[in-house]
């Protein structure tokens, strides 16, 4: 049997030399509980016969919802091994989202983590017509629930028993009618500027993948990662799915959200894989510490971080380091990173990487500077995840890195990005008025970013491409650029700019409530919640020095300069996936904010020092209400000729 599929090099693991090795571990009450991978394999022919039992087969989809969990990864694979085709969705998504993707893609069975999970889908039972049977992972709160529509994971593993003994050769005989060709997995897109869309991506695709990027990056067997991305997300179908079982990579699953930080600790992993919002974290969390710490402490901090950024941008364009310089970074590494890398769990970490959208060039230098080997990846939902890698001694913050050996990439005459390859989707599910706006009859994928191949074959990305534009006096606007740049303060969270067609750029900016939190209680600001810290005169203070910092660095770059901020507000509420104000992957949906904050950025955009508004709310049960604002509106012009409190009257 050729091992042309996930669930047949899945069922080799568990007979060939990794059968006895840590395939999966989960921490439950505190403990670390460890599935080797001929357990591993055992789990998912058991529930596959289960699934069979319940009449699941070939072509059916069988959806996954919660947090990462080893029975959710099990129901994946298992119903890949009969024929069957999964898909994960967010877990904080709200029972609407649920309901258009459960509803969109036919699911047939689900597979739930627990009651709050299971709750959601009861609450649009009506929509899911499709749905025979939900499967919980956790029983607390089901356990007496007496429903036919229930059923419990190891119920339906001890049906798979039973089918097993009365079929024999069932397993087995599915197994090997797969192939590459099959549809492994349908992967959701983010919905950025509508509806999620399912791309289809088959046993084929992710080998692909999986196969370049062994030949591409330094993977060894048994290293130990940590599931904590959304299992929705195709870097994480791709990571713990894919490249685990291709690899023999041991995924490790937190307990919950909160001890993730321990978690790592305890683990000491030695791949690390995080979007950019988790780099921004890490970023905020080390000033927030170095602030709180004595002047000893946070002098050393700031001194030695200073001479380890410059040493890596010297590194990043190939400049050598003066002796001096390299000296004073050594005494660094003993003195601050290396005792930071240890508080962070990352002493053991071989190869960080970020992707999934733009990180800041900032914060990847400083990353980078902490002595972390952070690289960035490239790739989308349709390319199978990551199609373009930094190599080892070529990390730069400009770029995305260099395509596999198999992808093509051409730019098109309207600056597009395009891909080809193996890995490139076949599809999307029921729409195929979609599929050819992205795929092309000579199988090009149009990405919808606009960039160029720099002279060392690395690609640069530089927004999206519908964002990038112009404002009236001809300067380039790219709000993810700014918005990055803004984003590197510890105090700002999320930011959005303004400026396509306009005269100048406004922002709206969220601030990041654990860092002003700690800001606040040093300088003993009394407030009462998110909507009273962010209105403080101090915070508007503190944000209007952050903004004034990042305009000085757009000054220094002639192509930039007239791409400062000159307006910002701060917003009283978070932006919120319930909202529909960013995706669960957390990009902005520009579309939104437009349609919902139009009076705020009229009020940007005019003489006025305040714009009063009310602005509706999505709670986690789905329902509305409404918040009222008064949000002060800052000309950065002003505060220059120290007109600040004149700005806002």
């Amino acid at each position: 049997m050729t091992d042309d599929t996930l669930a047949k090099i899945l069922q080799a693991n568990g007979r060939g030399p990794l059968a006895g090795r840590d395939a999966i571990r989960e921490k439950e009450y505190g403990i670390w509980q460890t599935v080797t991978w001929a357990e591993y394999a055992d789990e998912v022919r058991r529930f596959a016969l289960g699934l069979a039992k319940l009449g699941f087969g070939r072509g059916d989809k069988l959806a996954v919802i919660g947090d990462n969990r080893r029975r959710l990864y099990f129901a994946q694979v298992a119903a890949q091994s009969i024929g069957g085709i999964s898909l994960a969705v967010y877990q904080d998504s709200i029972a609407t989202e649920l309901g258009y993707v459960l509803e969109h893609a036919d699911t047939k069975l689900i597979v739930a983590e627990n009651e709050e999970q299971v709750d959601k889908v009861f609450e649009i039972r009506d929509r899911l017509g499709n749905v025979e049977k939900v499967v919980f992972d956790d029983p607390r709160g089901l356990e007496l629930v007496d429903d036919p529509w229930l059923a419990s994971f190891p119920a339906v593993q001890a049906m798979g028993d039973e089918f097993g003994r009365e079929h024999p050769d069932f397993f087995d005989r599915e197994l090997a009618a797969g192939t590459g060709a099959d549809t492994a997995m349908l992967c959701y897109t983010s919905g950025t500027t509508g509806a999620p869309k399912g791309a289809m991506l088959t046993n084929d695709n992710l080998l692909s993948s999986v196969e370049e990027s062994r030949i591409a990056e330094d993977w060894r067997t048994g290293d130990e990662l940590i599931a904590y991305l959304p299992m929705a997300w195709v870097g994480d179908s791709w990571l713990s799915v894919a490249a685990a079982i291709c690899f023999g990579l041991t995924i490790n699953c937190p307990e919950n959200r909160e001890t993730t930080r321990r978690d790592f600790r305890e683990i000491g992993v030695t791949v690390m894989v995080g979007p950019p919002a988790y780099w921004e974290a890490m970023l905020t969390r080390i000033q927030v510490l170095m602030g709180e710490a004595d002047w000893l402490k946070r002098g050393l901090y700031r001194r030695f971080m200073d001479v380890a950024v410059r040493v890596e941008r010297m590194r990043q364009v190939g400049d050598p380091v003066p002796a001096g310089l390299a000296a004073l970074n050594t005494v660094g590494e003993w003195l601050v990173r290396r005792p930071l890398r240890d508080l962070l769990g990352m002493t053991r970490v071989r190869r960080a990487y970020t992707g999934g959208a733009p990180l800041g060039p900032d914060t990847f230098d400083f990353i980078r500077a902490m002595g972390i080997n952070l690289k960035q990846l490239y790739g989308m939902t349709e390319s199978s995840s990551a199609c373009v890698y930094q190599p080892d001694g070529e990390a730069n913050s400009e770029t995305v890195g260099r395509p596999l050996a198999s992808t093509e990439i051409r730019i098109s005459d309207t600056g597009e990005i395009q891909l080809r390859g193996p890995q490139m989707f076949h599809g999307y599910y029921k729409n195929d008025d979609a599929t050819g706006e992205t795929l092309d009859e000579n199988g090009w994928l149009a990405t919808g970013d606009a960039g160029f191949v720099d002279d060392r074959g690395h690609l640069r990305v530089i927004d999206r491409a519908k964002d990038v534009s112009h404002l009236n006096d001809g300067t380039m606007f790219a709000p993810q650029f700014l918005e990055n740049k803004l984003k590197f303060s510890p105090y700002i969270k999320e930011a959005v700019t303004l400026g396509k067609d306009c005269d100048y750029v406004a922002a709206i900016i969220n601030i990041d409530l654990e860092a002003m939190e700690n800001w606040a209680e040093r300088r003993g600001v009394a407030y009462s919640g998110y909507q009273d810290l962010s209105q403080k005169d101090e915070v508007y203070d503190l944000i209007q020095g952050e903004v004034d910092r990042i305009n000085r660095s757009l000054a220094a770059d002639s192509a930039l300069a007239g791409a400062r901020i000159r307006r910002f507000l701060i917003l009283n509420k978070e932006l919120d996936a319930d909202d529909g104000e960013i995706t669960r992957t957390r990009k902005i949906r520009r579309g939104v904010i437009a349609e919902r904050y139009g009076e705020i950025i009229e009020a940007l955009y005019s003489d006025l020092g305040r714009v009063e508004t009310d602005i509706t709310v999505t709670y986690e049960d789905g329902s509305t209400g409404s918040i009222h604002a008064d949000l002060r509106v800052m000309d950065m012009d002003a505060a220059a000729n120290g007109d600040m409190r004149a700005a806002a009257d």
